[in-house]
């Protein structure tokens, strides 16, 4: 019987595969789901340019905000960053490119391209700044604007628990974007607290199957003080 392919890896050679200039999306509801062993390690080895998709941009000293503050980020897609005065300060400088998306439109544009769409119609923001450069059609006498896809070549994602082939269970908040981004990236590097081995896991509690997932990286959420927040709900 062939068996299907293990998928554990170092965090260094996981994140060693991304090379500058890559589009990331990074998972994450605030500081709930996001990747830090991954985040610290692609600080740590020094890739550039990077563009990165997050629902938000963590604070100054944490997560993707550290990799704002050290430069390494050209443009950040999200839907706020309230929370990050060195994002905030980056983009009025004009070092930093932000492209702001209401927060549901943004989950909605990860979504289709986990589906395999372009795009989707929306009349959401019509006659707001929200609109601006949007394509629009009428269709059945209503005014519609086009909202395009938006995929990333890597995506780095946090799991409560995986298994050796790369299937995903998450838990409380993390599942908001990670499952949604763990379907639209060419490659996906997971970072989880648990790897147990092939078959152990509870099919129907799988969120995100294994065919989605390149790498998975086992992590001790106990090593920082980001570790235990990223595993709060």
């Amino acid at each position: 019987m062939t068996l299907l392919n293990q998928k554990p890896a170092t965090l260094e050679a996981a994140i060693a595969e991304i090379p500058d200039g890559a589009s990331i999306m990074v998972g994450g509801f605030g500081s709930p789901g996001t990747p830090f062993a991954l985040l610290d390690e692609l600080l740590a080895q020094g890739q550039r340019r990077l563009t990165l998709i997050k629902n938000d941009a963590n604070e100054p000293d944490i997560g993707i905000g550290r990799l704002i503050r050290a430069g390494r980020v050209d443009k950040l897609i999200t839907s706020h960053i309230g929370l990050n005065r060195i994002a905030i300060e980056e983009m009025n400088a004009g070092r930093l490119a932000v492209e702001m998306h209401p927060q549901g439109l943004l989950a909605e544009k990860i979504r289709c391209a986990g589906a395999g769409h372009y795009g989707f119609l929306t009349d959401i923001g019509l006659g707001t700044e929200v609109a601006e450069g949007r394509r629009e059609i009428e269709c059945d006498g209503r005014t519609w604007a086009i909202e395009p896809a938006i995929r990333a070549d890597f995506a780095l994602v946090h799991a409560d628990l995986a298994d050796a082939y790369g299937n995903l269970i998450y838990r409380g908040t993390a599942i908001n974007f990670n499952p949604l981004m763990a379907m639209a990236a060419d490659h996906v590097i997971a970072q989880a607290y648990r790897v147990e081995a092939p078959g152990q896991l509870v099919p129907e509690r799988i969120h995100t199957p294994c065919a989605f997932v390149s790498r998975i990286v086992e992590v001790d959420p106990a090593t920082s003080d980001q570790g235990r927040r990223a595993h709060a709900v």
